[in-house]
């Protein structure tokens, strides 16, 4: 009986634990678990497993590894796993995109930029767009001040895809040319953001193409005890009189966590550099502009009195997140994810900026609110069973509102246009592990996603009493952007993914994605183009892949290498859209294929000095086949009217394939400590793009570009100094056709100049809880245009700000 009693009880107090990374589920070997009463330390094995024997429930325990933060339980808390979060300077080394779920990335081919929470602080973006213009080997290029596109590898738009906490935000109408829609999500609420380069269609499907932008808003975690953490913040810059404010709220416990944030910006005009160090003069100033609005009317444009201040730029921004985190399941947890992001009217800088007949064209040109709504319910599995063992299913709905208003000087009618779009979605991402040390896995899921496009459009003749709009004399017919009897895009996918840990120097990925879409469209009223029986489908399907190959000879090597396919199925944009810029009207085109891409890629990365050390470099060739562009089109006439003005022969677009071009370039990154507390970055790319048919050079293809920064960072504070840079563009490296790149932007259109400004950029934490951050940018007052751009750059900027925790 004593025999059996003793057995018992030492088996009531063995147990065997396996520690895990808390981010990407990987086994953790060598870490130490130490009782802090007996001293008596136990590591785990290559399975990451350990067995301990304790006496009572009340001990405690230390947890701890170099890379990980150490952990404090007592043997009562003990479970079957035990999870440890990387230290903070090491989830840059953590990749949560790639395959949708949390990897190593000295375990991934693909090129990868990541900025953490810290990184973002540091960086005080006043939007979005302008926080991804910071990442090397990304350019952001703007209309207007409220917008920003991010060019990726010579592509933007379309061909670059958003993601939110997991969610695609590229809808059916997202466009060939610029984009604004990266501002709809807050900087200040993010808790990271990711940039894949190149095609990664295995995980993300159509419009990965020259790569994934992917925001991860704030993670959410159980406490033990009940815990509480507000955050305000509050930001003036000097040359948009910007005003921004953010309070957050986080709580959470045992069974629940929450997180909610309100932040609000409001920016005034632009002022634009004086310091032209390129000679031209009047390049880029302002000396007339529209002073009409919605509701006043004046009849000729006015006199600019400070042609350095870029009138008609200014706006402000509402955004609003909700998330909720409980546990369905011990090994399933529930995150609801609300977000809405709205703005006042946002004039188009560019278009009120448009001349004809030695005046402004336009006395209005503004999009009218730009709304988001995003809803999504999310399921995360840990460890789970079957083919559910780890990953997630997230469910989500979209609403998207647009809106396009105009009237020329001369004219009292006004014609405005309304895109609605609803956004269905399913995400399926799982993996499972093939092996107990975790060095084979399967990567598998699915995706379908439902688009529903609703456009219409109204023209009034306006009633003028002096200077006030009283009221609306007579409507008359405009045409819709897009088709106005409604518009469907569909797509449903399977993909899987195989990588394998083949020995401690050689990694193999392997990938595959089945994606079939579906477009559908109905006009019920032509007024300028007539579509033949008023309908139009589109249905595609395309197999796409990627392999790549890792060799690390030494822990602290990696060279990389990746093939990979894409695609991107024409979208309602691309099919169905009538749009007039630049002189040039762009038109429907119903017999629009599918664009592909084929692309390899070479990285080297290497790690110096203790580790803290870093330089990479990355050499990649894109291949385009039956790409989309711009083209001369006759297919509804040489002659077509459309809002007032005349288009005839070449000056009639469509949306159209082209056949075979290419793109390459490289982007060289490093980070280098060059004393204890002395560090310096460095970035570098260069891209090239052209026609094998047509010879003509590809739009979006920016000079090269980089940047400098040296600075000294203490625990208490940081200074640091930044020089960013470009190259020149020539005319020649222009492509005239389409005029996405905004040639008639750059001085006497003969291609833009070489530029580079100096930013100072320090914070200091006068106390634990509360931050003051002083930014010093473009110190010496340059103007400059970021290459594609309508908007003058930012000059001199004074920037203060503020952040508390309580």
């Amino acid at each position: 009986m004593f025999l059996f009693m003793s057995f018992f009880t030492i088996s009531l107090f063995s147990q065997k634990i396996r520690v895990i990374d808390a981010y990407t589920d990987e086994i953790i070997e060598g870490v130490t678990i130490e009782n802090k009463k007996t001293g008596t330390k136990k590591i785990s094995n290559c399975y990451g497993e350990v067995t301990l024997s304790v006496k009572n429930n009340l001990e405690k325990l230390l947890v701890y590894h170099k890379n990980y933060d150490t952990l404090q339980i007592t043997t009562s808390d003990i479970d079957k796993l035990v999870l440890l979060n990387p230290r903070y300077e090491d989830l840059e080394s953590v990749v949560l995109s790639v395959s949708r779920v949390a990897e190593r990335k000295q375990r991934i081919p693909e090129q990868i930029e990541i900025l953490t929470k810290k990184n973002i602080d540091y960086l005080s973006a006043q939007t979005s767009a302008d926080l991804l213009n910071n990442i090397p080997g990304v350019r952001v290029q703007k209309s207007q001040l409220g917008g920003g596109s991010p060019v990726i590898r010579g592509m933007e738009s379309n061909r670059v895809l958003l993601v939110v906490d997991g969610v695609r935000m590229n809808n059916a109408i997202y466009r060939q040319g610029h984009l604004q829609n990266s501002i709809t999500v807050s900087p200040f609420v993010l808790d990271r953001t990711e940039v894949v380069f190149g095609p990664t269609s295995v995980v993300y499907g159509s419009d990965a193409l020259g790569g994934v932008v992917h925001y991860y808003t704030k993670k959410l975690n159980y406490s033990k005890n009940l815990t509480f953490k507000n955050d305000l913040f509050y930001r003036h810059s000097t040359v948009n009189n910007e005003q921004s404010a953010s309070i957050s709220s986080y709580a959470s416990q045992k069974k629940w966590a929450s997180f909610t944030n309100v932040s609000f910006s409001k920016f005034d005009d632009l002022k634009m550099g004086k310091n032209r160090t390129h000679g031209y003069e009047d390049w880029g100033k302002v000396y007339r502009y529209s002073e009409n609005t919605k509701d006043r009317f004046y009849e000729n444009s006015s006199v600019n009195s400070d042609p350095n201040v870029q009138k008609n730029t200014g706006y402000h921004q509402l955004d609003i997140l909700q998330k909720l985190m409980f546990p369905l399941h011990e090994n399933i947890d529930i995150i609801l994810n609300g977000q809405y992001s709205t703005t006042s009217d946002i004039p188009n800088f560019g278009k009120l900026n448009d001349e004809k007949d030695g005046d402004l064209k336009f006395s209005e040109w503004r999009y009218g609110p730009q709304e988001r709504f995003l809803v999504s319910a999310q399921a995360n599995f840990k460890d789970y069973k079957s083919i559910l063992k780890n990953g997630a299913i997230t469910l989500a709905y979209q609403n998207i509102s647009e809106s396009r208003i105009n009237r020329q000087f001369g004219s009292l009618d006004r014609t405005s246009r309304f895109e609605n779009v609803d956004v269905f979605s399913l995400n399926s991402d799982f993996y499972k592990s093939l092996t107990k040390k975790g060095d084979r896995k399967m990567y598998y899921g699915l995706e379908l996603v439902h688009n529903k496009v609703a456009s219409k459009a109204k023209g009034e003749t306006l009633q003028i009493s002096g200077n006030n709009i009283v009221g609306v004399g007579a409507m008359y017919n405009a045409d819709t952007r897009y088709p106005d009897g409604g518009s469907t895009y569909s797509s449903a996918a399977v993909y899987t993914s195989y990588r394998q840990k083949l020995d401690n120097k050689n990694t193999l990925n392997v990938g595959i994605r089945l994606t079939s879409t579906l477009l559908t469209a109905e006009w019920d009223q032509n007024i300028s183009v007539k579509i033949p029986n008023n309908k139009l489908s589109l249905s595609n399907t395309a197999l796409t892949g990627s392999i790549g190959y890792i060799y690390m000879p030494v822990e602290s090597d990696k060279i990389s290498f990746i093939l990979s396919k894409g695609f991107r199925s024409p979208n309602v944009d691309d099919v169905g859209k009538i749009r007039s810029k630049s002189g040039n009207l762009t038109v429907p085109n119903t017999r629009l294929r599918p664009e592909h891409l084929y692309s390899a890629e070479v990285g080297y990365a290497k790690k110096m000095l203790r580790q803290k050390n870093h330089f990479n470099i990355n050499v990649y060739y894109t291949l385009l086949d039956d790409y989309i562009s711009r083209f001369p089109s006759s297919e509804f006439g040489t002659t077509i009217t459309y809002d007032g003005d005349v288009f005839e022969n070449e000056a009639i677009l469509a949306n159209t394939n082209l056949g075979q071009a290419y793109i390459y370039g490289s982007t060289m990154s490093a980070f280098v400590e060059l004393l204890k507390d002395l560090k310096s970055n460095v970035s570098l790319t260069y891209t090239k793009g052209k026609s094998y048919d047509f010879h003509q050079p590809l739009s979006s293809i920016p000079p090269l570009y980089g940047n400098v920064s040296m600075g000294i960072y203490k625990p208490k504070y940081n200074v640091a100094l930044e020089c960013r840079f470009s190259g020149k563009k020539k005319l020649k490296e222009y492509n005239q056709i389409e005029g996405i790149d905004n040639l008639d932007e750059t001085p006497n259109e003969e291609g833009t100049p070489t530029w580079y400004v100096f930013n100072l950029n320090s914070n200091c934490y006068l106390l634990s809880d509360l931050r003051i951050q002083f930014q010093l940018q473009n110190i010496f007052d340059v103007y400059y245009k970021e290459f594609g751009s309508s908007l003058s750059a930012a000059g001199r900027n004074v920037s203060a700000s503020v952040a508390y925790s309580f």
